[in-house]
């Protein structure tokens, strides 16, 4: 890299998934420190090259064990970092556990990780990463949805929306880290993010890929989620997280929301870039109800002179070429 640039230590909590292991190489290409944690691997039996083997790693990234039950596991992770970026959710529910065992772990998870960020004596700001979950799903159906608009989450368990355990979670854990940081005068920002795609290094293809390329796979049961929506690209995502760490001014949450398009646009797009796949046929979804999410503002992140460097073209670009080298296209 020529002259070392040093920029500080991070700590990324939830490194292993999508947007973690991306966020953390764009750290490092960005020359920061990064610690990052994963779940509990006491046997270290985890393939975690995808991280280990970034430029930079060897010389400045440290990986730790940490457990959301266990948020006193992460203070050695929080030790000399200026800030954090909480991305790590607990998504491997199982349906069978009562919503509000859920519910208490969340919330508990992020008041403790909050509490430790405050005990550490050196995070200065936290990121949250929390989702359009938390903001989009109510009654109101607003034509334009910017960052005071709430998801009702008596609303998504009455109409059982999909994913509602996700939706209900992510809502009531975003609100107790805004009330946790205004009782304790700690400085939170927050990041929005609608579907995110596009490459990913992860060994996985992540789930929000899976929706975003439902037309090439030909997943029908996703065609709901893409009829009237966003996506943003998981750079974009990172950088935006980097961007609202570095600007002083950030106060609150931000919509991150890079393209709106329909169904019919997205397949009009898909056979004109890639004529290699076979677009189903729109009589395919014409009966589909959509999972309506459009109409998001990114006004306020534009403001503090963020610019999203990627359009459809990059995202599905970088998510096929992803899907190739795993061998999944």
């Amino acid at each position: 890299m020529g002259e070392e640039i040093k920029k500080g230590r991070i700590c990324v909590t939830g490194a292993t998934g999508f947007i973690g292991s991306w966020t953390v190489k764009r750290l490092l290409e960005d020359g920061y420190s990064v610690n990052a944690t994963i779940r509990m691997d006491p046997e270290k039996k985890r393939d975690i090259s995808y991280l280990t083997n970034l430029p930079g790693a060897s010389e400045r990234l440290n990986i730790y064990n940490a457990d959301l039950d266990n948020p006193e596991t992460f203070a050695a992770a929080l030790e000399g970092c200026t800030g954090i970026f909480h991305m790590a959710h607990p998504l491997d529910f199982e349906e069978k556990e009562p919503e509000e065992t859920k519910i208490t772990r969340v919330v508990n998870g992020v008041r403790a990780i909050l509490q430790a960020c405050l005990d550490s004596k050196t995070v200065k700001r936290v990121v949250y990463t929390s989702s359009i979950s938390a903001v989009a799903f109510n009654k109101n159906g607003a034509s334009i949805i910017d960052e005071s608009s709430w998801t009702d989450v008596d609303f998504v368990r009455s109409v059982k929306a999909f994913g509602g355990p996700y939706l209900v979670t992510k809502t009531l854990a975003e609100r107790a880290a805004q009330q946790f940081a205004e009782e304790k005068s700690l400085d939170l920002v927050i990041l929005n993010p609608t579907w995110v795609t596009g490459p990913f290094i992860c060994p996985r293809i992540p789930d929000t890929v899976d929706i975003s390329m439902a037309l090439i796979f030909g997943n029908t049961s996703y065609y709901p989620l893409i009829m009237d929506s966003t996506l943003v690209h998981v750079d974009d995502v990172a950088g935006a997280h980097i961007h609202l760490f570095e600007y002083p001014e950030a106060k609150g949450r931000y919509i991150c929301s890079a393209v709106e398009f329909t169904i019919d646009q997205l397949s009009q797009f898909t056979s004109a870039r890639y004529p290699q796949f076979q677009m189903p046929t729109p009589d395919s979804w014409e009966d589909v109800q959509p999972f309506k999410l459009s109409g998001l503002s990114s006004k306020k992140l534009l403001e503090t002179g963020f610019k999203y460097q990627n359009g459809l073209e990059e995202m599905f670009d970088g998510a096929i070429e992803s899907c190739k080298q795993k061998g999944l296209l």
